[in-house]
């Protein structure tokens, strides 16, 4: 059985190895992000620079029975921007796809809740990922500089896509986090998200699943929706 240990040995300083340059870019992609976006973020609504519009990336509603805290906080957020002056109008940004699933139409029917006119509320349906929201903000909506909103973790990403795809202005305001258990479940899926956005960005070139026609946010050009 020598051989079969030596075998062993082999294999396990190969899984060694492997598992020290997974951990390096793993590593690596989630300090990338942190570096470029970590100083274009805002915690608080008066140190946020004005801007046209504000991109609220979308989320479910409820998990299960239970309301859903970082969407609450991404409507509280929003809203507090729109009622400071710092936005004059707000894109809510998420997936539609199925029945039952439309995170745009009640990200906008918790705004109008909170204060915020439909006419100044842009729905993007087709914010499949964080890639699709940003991306289209820029090549549809013409939006170059717009605040995300969003919570800490996910705005360092969104914010590292809109960098290397020339939004250059655009910053983040921070939606409050929700509780440490689930804060703990989405800072390790967050850990993946940033490695697939880096290959995203750097070495695919993604474009977003769908793009079309222009949309030129303002008074000229209300929401088809906007009722």
């Amino acid at each position: 059985m020598v051989w079969f240990s030596g075998f062993l040995e082999r294999w396990a300083l190969r899984l060694i190895v492997l598992a020290f340059h997974a951990a390096i870019v793993l590593a690596g992609c989630y300090v990338v992000i942190w570096w470029i976006s970590h100083d274009l973020n805002y915690d608080r609504v008066e140190d946020v620079p004005k801007r046209e519009a504000g991109l609220v990336l979308g989320c479910v509603r409820k998990i299960g029975a239970y309301e859903n805290q970082f969407f609450n906080e991404r409507v509280n957020a929003a809203a507090a921007l729109y009622e400071a002056g710092k936005v004059e109008y707000l894109i809510v940004s998420g997936d539609n796809h199925k029945n039952g699933y439309d995170e745009p139409t009640d990200l906008k029917a918790a705004l109008i809740k909170k204060g915020v006119p439909a006419k100044h509320i842009y729905c993007d349906y087709a914010g499949f990922r964080t890639l699709d929201s940003v991306m289209r903000a820029k090549r549809i909506f013409t939006q170059d500089d717009c605040i995300i909103i969003s919570q800490k973790f996910h705005n360092e990403r969104a914010l590292y896509i809109a960098r290397r795809n020339g939004m250059y202005d655009a910053v983040a305001f921070n939606a409050r986090d929700s509780s440490r258990e689930w804060m703990a479940k989405m800072y390790l899926r967050e850990i993946f998200a940033r490695v697939l956005a880096v290959l995203d960005v750097e070495v695919f070139g993604t474009s977003p699943k769908f793009l079309g026609e222009k949309i030129h946010i303002g008074p000229n050009s209300p929401p088809v929706d906007a009722k």
